[in-house]
């Protein structure tokens, strides 16, 4: 049971790190003057589902980056939430796909 938690933990801090380099790049991007920022709203999405809401709204927040794109702004706290019921359900034990 140690080694479920373990993993979990380990599974949040990855996904939650890649999605802080995701948003990081794009700003990185963007502010060398590249576009490309605006079609990768399905990779902050998807990076968003697996768990890595609330690092991507918090990024965004800290670097002032992508504020203005409503879909993001509305979708982002949704999915934390969500996120952080689906965690705190595989810390309790209830693991819906053993």
């Amino acid at each position: 049971m140690t080694l479920l938690y373990v993993l979990l933990s380990v599974y949040i801090l990855a996904i939650n790190f890649y999605s802080f380099r995701l948003v990081k790049t794009q700003h990185d991007d963007w502010e060398a003057g590249g576009d490309t920022f605006q079609r990768q709203n399905g990779k902050l999405l998807l990076a968003a589902l697996l768990g890595g809401a609330a690092a991507i709204y918090l990024t965004m927040f800290l670097l002032r980056f992508r504020l203005s794109n409503l879909l993001l702004m509305i979708v982002l706290p949704i999915f934390a939430v969500l996120n952080f019921y689906c965690f705190v359900l595989g810390f309790r034990g209830i693991y819906l796909f053993l």
